[in-house]
């Protein structure tokens, strides 16, 4: 089997797993301070680890759920997954949550499947070959202003004072998975996605060729490419968005420096 068939029939597999933990009391627990994970979490990524790892050895891995085995560092093709990217709504049986999976070659996604079982939203991508949403080609939005837009991230971050100019009113969406507010940059639901604090390989990595593929442009908010499986996994920013709204953005964020 293809790796992009098989990383899709694993998550496919994963999302159904999930499905059955989804709106029932599970059992969940904090990782650490603000970091919640449940039993759903480890089920899905023992699902994957599984059907990846187990059918390509040879493959590194790198998992939110996973402790992390530096030999993956040595590895050319390395599966990056989140179990469920967005636990915290997942918990509150809130359908805003995703199964993540890349297969990322020399620092690159190659392949990808981002899906939502609660809302059966499939998403997948490979490189050169474009993007679909259950099977049809997707493509981001056209808009180039930001005023009136559709913006995915957190709302209080656009109101803090150290902007030297307001902001324009825009329409807040609200997705507790990073995944899944870029999967809808990708498709056009919304029209961008920012992000100023620290995301994880897993978090970026199989929406970043999504986005990519159906035609938007995703990077730092300093317009640095995203690069994976390197050995410090956190990327300082994210801002996508289709072309003509990406260049918008970026002249009003890419200057910024962040503490």
């Amino acid at each position: 089997m293809a790796d992009h068939a098989l990383l899709c029939a694993a998550v496919r597999d994963a999302g159904a797993l999930a499905l059955g933990y989804f709106q029932t009391d599970l059992k969940h627990w904090d990782k650490g301070k603000d970091d919640p994970v449940s039993e759903a979490d480890h089920a899905v990524n023992d699902l994957l680890h599984a059907r990846l790892q187990g059918t390509r050895p040879d493959y590194g891995w790198l998992s939110e759920e996973t402790e992390d085995d530096p030999t993956r560092l040595t590895c050319d093709h390395v599966w990056v997954i989140d179990p469920i990217d967005g636990t915290r709504a997942f918990i509150k049986g809130k359908p805003h949550f995703t199964i993540c999976a890349a297969l990322v070659q020399k620092g690159a996604p190659v392949c990808a499947a981002v899906f939502n079982p609660a809302t059966d939203e499939f998403f997948e991508a490979t490189r050169g070959g474009g993007a679909t949403l259950n099977g049809v080609p997707i493509s981001p939005s056209t808009r180039d202003e930001i005023a009136g837009c559709r913006m995915a991230a957190f709302a209080p971050m656009f109101k803090h004072p150290a902007w030297p100019e307001p902001w324009p009113e825009m329409e807040m969406v609200d997705r507790n998975s990073v995944a899944y507010r870029l999967v809808l940059v990708a498709n056009g639901y919304v029209d961008a996605c920012l992000a100023l604090n620290r995301k994880n390989d897993w978090d970026l990595a199989a929406a970043d060729l999504i986005v990519r593929e159906a035609g938007g442009r995703i990077t730092t908010h300093d317009g640095a490419t995203l690069v994976y499986n390197k050995p410090f996994t956190k990327h300082r920013s994210l801002l996508a968005a289709g072309p003509n709204l990406y260049n918008v953005l970026f002249d009003k964020v890419g200057q910024i420096t962040l503490p």
